[in-house]
């Protein structure tokens, strides 16, 4: 006797199994749909991003775009950072490239995590202060107590340093005026009321110092006025230290600078610390600077310009000694 075989039975299981994976499989494509949407810029809170907000100078961001990838390693990728992106994504940190860069990611989302190049002290301040930890940077423009010092190291027997501001910048001077004693200095800040105050503000300036000091202050010292004060502190035998390094290409015997690489540098060990903390550490000045001479200048003013590794190390030398005497 042949053996029969319920097939209708078989068909019917067959069925309902398919029937229930196809359930299955519904109801999780129906669950995965119903998940929030992330982003694509949320991928970068892994911690392997950076973006970079660039100047109007090109040149110079891919100099610095090279130098920080140098810097970062091949573990952190950088992305141009573009208008509108601070809304979507605003945890993965934005590395500026000056006042304007740092601005226009600023204005775009208050909570961005900001690490700030080429800014100076005055500007970034502020900011820091109120969005502790997340907003912070890499200052550029020389130390002006670094700046002072330098001046003395040229000349060595120089005891009075005059300085120019206008009425609303003379706080740039405060904190240095207290500093200098301790350095065998005194100093006097002498303010410009108006344009036409300059030259003759100058001149007082000029028989008050041995050297006349300047701050980035750009009412004072710019393209239109600076020919004026370096032709008149030449005509009385005394220099200009400062207020950068362009300047001393336009006639200022000397100012210090923060080399491009050094910058770089830090802001690497700050996106690390980011990383690792999830906040940045104050706003501070590399530890290693140079120093540009105007040698046709010295020249000119018969004034002997040690070798600029020596400035340096007697510089740091001072500093140094300076801070650990104010920490005991």
């Amino acid at each position: 006797m042949k053996p029969t075989y319920n097939t209708k039975v078989g068909n019917e299981s067959g069925g309902h199994a398919s029937r229930c994976v196809l359930a299955s499989a519904v109801l999780f494509l129906l669950f995965v749909l119903s998940m929030p949407l992330q982003p694509v810029y949320a991928q970068s809170s892994s911690g392997t991003q950076v973006y970079l907000a660039g100047s109007e100078n090109s040149a110079l961001n891919r100099r610095m775009l090279s130098l920080l990838k140098e810097a970062l390693g091949s573990g952190i990728n950088i992305r141009s950072f573009n208008s509108g992106q601070a809304s979507q994504d605003k945890t993965t940190p934005v590395i500026t490239l000056g006042p304007e860069a740092f601005t226009r990611v600023r204005q775009g989302n208050r909570d961005v995590p900001i690490l700030a190049l080429l800014v100076d002290q005055s500007f970034i301040k502020g900011y820091a202060e109120r969005s502790e930890g997340s907003v912070s940077g890499i200052l550029y423009n020389p130390p002006l107590i670094r700046q002072a010092v330098a001046g003395q190291e040229i000349l060595p027997h120089a005891t009075r340093v005059a300085m120019l501001a206008r009425p609303e910048t003379v706080e740039i001077y405060e904190s240095l005026v207290e500093k200098l004693p301790a350095y065998g200095l005194q100093a006097r800040v002498f303010v410009v009321s108006s344009d036409n105050d300059l030259i003759p503000t100058l001149i007082h300036a000029l028989n008050y110092g041995d050297f006349i000091l300047a701050a980035p202050d750009s009412g004072i010292y710019n393209p239109r006025t600076i020919k004026h004060i370096l032709l008149t502190a030449y005509r009385r035998n005394r220099i200009v230290i400062g207020p950068s390094q362009a300047y001393v290409k336009a006639g200022s015997l000397a100012s210090t600078y923060t080399p491009l690489t050094e910058i770089a540098k830090l802001a690497a060990n700050y996106i690390e610390q980011y990383r690792r903390d999830g906040q940045f550490p104050p706003p501070a000045y590399p530890d290693v600077f140079r120093i540009e001479l105007n040698d046709q200048v010295a020249r000119s003013l018969n004034i002997p310009l040690p070798d600029r590794q020596e400035i340096i190390n007697s510089i740091s030398e001072r500093l140094a000694g300076s801070e650990e005497a104010s920490d005991e």
